[in-house]
């Protein structure tokens, strides 16, 4: 059973975007693609989010909590994107420190 279904939450909220489970070199570059359509689900995550909030503050949304769902799931996703990028730029900075 689902949270949605145990709380009566309704509404659509997007899922986070699933990482890829294993480091694969991609073949014809297809991974930069799917690193841009990660941040493009980021992105409408992030819309998604704003939305809800502006319907939340005019009074629109009967469910609150739906925005609240969303807000959490996009930050949540921005953080786990910014300690991705952090973490890829360390290690591009000690290999850029390794002596031939």
């Amino acid at each position: 059973m689902s949270i949605a279904a145990v709380a009566g939450v309704t509404g659509t909220v997007p899922a986070l975007p699933s990482l890829p489970t294993q480091a694969t070199a991609p073949s014809s570059g297809s991974g930069f693609a799917n690193v841009l359509s990660g941040v493009d689900q980021l992105q409408q995550m992030q819309s998604t989010a704003d939305g809800l909030a502006v319907q939340a503050v005019t009074g629109q949304l009967d469910d609150v909590h739906t925005y609240t769902i969303a807000a959490a799931q996009a930050s949540l996703a921005i953080e786990l994107t910014a300690a991705v990028r952090n973490q890829a730029v360390s290690a591009f900075d000690e290999i850029m420190r390794m002596q031939a």
